[in-house]
């Protein structure tokens, strides 16, 4: 059974309708004290890292969240806000992340550009792999997800990386570190693409 983290703030039945598509069950879980025993977990999100952090508190997630995935190891995925709220802090706002992995989540700036870059980047745009790993190791190199964000995370170490994005920069657009898996795009929205990742992570 795969659990979707419900902070009030996510495309949660999207990503349900898509974890269906590919013949898996899940359920929506909207407090910490619902979960479960699960062999993978999805914290989707859209928003705020601040107010996606006080529901995480508000809604007892913190501690159970802690345990599934630090002490037993159990699969997370995070999605776009979600990943970054793995991360130890944002410029968005001032509480502390998960801090599951080292990093920060800056915010896109282009004021200094002559023809500055629209922010948020939104829209579909390619991965370019640079450290495989079970998400991306097929051999198709570049592939094309959706996204729509205004911060990207940066990570301290390299080797956590697993693919990178132009927009403006090259950026972070998806880490692994152990069982924990983080994309900035939407798979959900990211037909075959996302379809091909998600299936992919439901049978890690």
């Amino acid at each position: 059974m795969i659990e979707i983290i419900n902070l009030g703030i996510g495309n949660v039945l999207s990503v349900q309708n898509m974890i269906k598509r590919i013949g898996h069950e899940s359920r929506v879980v909207n407090h910490g004290d619902e979960m479960g025993s699960p062999d993978k977990i999805i914290l989707p999100g859209i928003g705020s890292f601040d107010s996606a952090m006080r529901s995480i508190d508000n809604l007892g997630f913190r501690d159970v969240l802690n345990n599934k995935v630090l002490d037993q190891q159990t699969p997370i995925l995070g999605i776009c806000l979600g990943m970054q709220l793995m991360t130890e802090k944002s410029e968005e706002g001032n509480l502390k992340g998960l801090c599951w992995i080292k990093g920060e989540t800056k915010k896109f700036n282009f004021s200094h550009l002559s023809n500055p870059i629209k922010v948020p980047h939104m829209g579909w745009n390619y991965t370019d792999v640079v450290n495989k790993n079970i998400l991306f190791s097929n051999s198709v190199s570049k592939q094309r997800f959706y996204f729509v964000h205004s911060y990207y995370v940066k990570l301290y170490s390299i080797d956590q990386i697993n693919t990178k994005t132009q927009y403006g920069i090259e950026f972070t657009s998806s880490f692994s570190l152990n069982n924990i898996y983080g994309v900035q795009f939407h798979p959900e929205k990211s037909h075959k693409y996302g379809l091909s990742l998600l299936k992919k992570y439901c049978e890690i």
